[in-house]
């Protein structure tokens, strides 16, 4: 006999299943008649989250934010200046690296607490100012972190790449608390960050060219010691002047011996001339005129007797035959005689005396200058050669004070120069030129809306989750069409389903 049921099956099916235990298998048209059974569940979850979630969202305040921005270019104090030396003076930093830099401070905490410090916490967040009055040390410190804190939360920064602008947020609850917290944080980044990039080295350069200072009034006592102990006014030029000193004296000495050899020479020649010159000469010598005179006076006679005689007469015949004689032995010179003789000192030999005397005293005085000009030579070469031997001392000395010198003048240009740029870098920021300053937002920003949105979808999305949840954790099978596929066996008729 047939098994019970056997009549319904046929060859090609599939044989039933015996394994009641096995989970019932759904299709996609099962879902929405499932869920529909658990449509109380999911409304009350529905509903609950969805309060919770409007109610949180009408909680939810709106937000006004100010906006600004500022324009950043290269400036004096991105400009590398070395403490010493000149390595890769004046390198600057790119672009990028500079308005990271800027960012940086914009974003620092040090500037949200002098933006505290400005405007006071109860013109910002009033609700913090309260517990802030009421609060321990401990507990405003904190408060003040927090203050901190939700400044830097409400405030943002957006930067581009290749681009010298910053742009900055804040945002507020109060449009106007917005507006002026925003420009305080400007005015105030101004200010800070100029203690932040100024270079505080001033100090440190003063204190360098103190000690250099101390170091060099040491040396130059110690310069000075040298000088004093040598007896030496300026070393460089006392050297200079010996051996210009030197060379003249030598030159002179070389010229004295000259004049010397000179009249040495012309003295023995005179000597040897005076040897043939004789001391005394005739100066002059007369020559007798009696028998001139005694004509001359026989003529006069002559003519005496004329005057009382003929020309024939006795007397001046005789006259004449005198007269006639003594004409005949002038003329035959029977009548000549010398006369008298002066004997003199000879002036030529007593001009090569005096000449001798001179070229004696020239002699002697030019040995003199020539001893004198060689002890003057020796004394000036013993000199140079002591300067000689004190000169790498005094070379070491002198380069001392001249690269101690140079630091200090150095040192001095630095901090002249540091000080002059902090106190430029103190009076403008040319480099920073805020492009907008805030204003007052006239429209505020609320999250009321996305969050009903987000709430909503949330509940219903858990809504869901929880029908499918009770849906699977229902015992047996809760559809004919799921009972047939997890059976493997036709359905034939179905009771209707109430809820309990």
């Amino acid at each position: 006999m047939a098994a019970p049921g056997a009549w319904t099956l046929r060859p090609h099916d599939t044989p039933p299943r015996t394994d009641w235990a096995a989970r019932p298998r759904y299709a996609v048209s099962d879902f929405a008649t499932l869920l529909w059974r658990e449509r109380l569940l999911m409304i009350v979850i529905f509903a609950i989250i969805a309060v919770l979630g409007l109610g949180a969202a009408l909680t939810m305040k709106t937000s006004y934010g100010a906006n600004s921005s500022v324009l950043v270019r290269l400036g004096q104090e991105y400009v590398y200046e070395p403490r010493a030396g000149d390595a890769a003076r004046g390198a600057v930093p790119d672009s990028d690296q500079l308005i990271q830099s800027e960012t940086e401070i914009l974003g620092s905490a040090a500037l949200k607490q002098k933006v505290i410090d400005r405007l006071g916490l109860a013109r910002i967040y009033p609700q913090l100012a309260a517990k802030y009055a009421a609060g321990g040390p401990t507990e405003k410190k904190l408060i003040i972190g927090q203050a901190i804190h939700a400044l830097e939360t409400n405030t943002k920064i957006e930067t581009a790449p290749g681009t010298p602008i910053i742009r900055i947020s804040f945002s507020s609850e109060d449009p106007q608390t917005a507006a002026l917290v925003l420009n305080t944080l400007l005015e105030e980044y101004l200010i800070y960050r100029r203690s932040v990039l100024t270079d505080p080295t001033s100090p440190a350069l003063e204190q360098q060219r103190t000690a250099f200072e101390a170091r060099l009034a040491e040396a130059d006592r110690a310069y000075e010691d040298f000088l004093n102990n040598n007896r030496i006014g300026d070393f460089v030029a006392e050297k200079a002047s010996l051996g210009q000193l030197q060379a003249q004296i030598e030159t002179q000495k070389y010229q004295t011996e000259a004049q010397l050899r000179d009249r040495i020479g012309r003295l023995s020649a005179l000597e040897s001339q005076l040897n043939g010159v004789s001391q005394e000469v005739g100066l002059y010598r007369d020559i007798s005129s009696a028998a001139s005179d005694k004509l001359a006076q026989l003529k006069v006679q002559r003519e005496d007797l004329l005057s009382r005689y003929h020309n024939d007469a006795r007397p001046v015949l005789e006259l004449d035959a005198q007269i006639a004689q003594l004409e005949a032995g002038i003329s035959a010179g029977r009548t000549h005689s010398d006369g008298a003789r002066r004997i003199g000192v000879n002036p030529v030999y007593q001009t090569l005396q005096t000449e001798k005397i001179q070229l004696t005293a020239e002699v002697a005085a030019l040995k003199q200058s020539t001893a004198a000009l060689g002890e003057q030579v020796d004394q000036l070469t013993e000199r140079r050669l002591k300067l000689a031997e004190l000169e790498p001392q005094f070379q070491e000395l002198s380069l001392d004070r001249d690269v101690l010198q140079a630091n200090v003048r150095d040192y001095t240009v630095k901090e002249e120069q540091s000080r002059a740029a902090q106190e430029i870098a103190a009076g403008s920021n040319d480099n920073i030129r805020i492009v907008s300053r805030a204003t007052a937002p006239s429209k505020g920003k609320s999250l009321k809306k996305p969050v009903m949105v987000l709430a909503l979808l949330f509940a219903a999305f858990t809504a869901v989750c929880a029908g499918l949840l009770r849906m699977f954790l229902r015992p047996g099978l809760p559809t004919a069409q799921s009972a047939a596929r997890t059976l493997d066996l036709p359905v034939l008729a179905a009771a209707p389903f109430k809820i309990q």
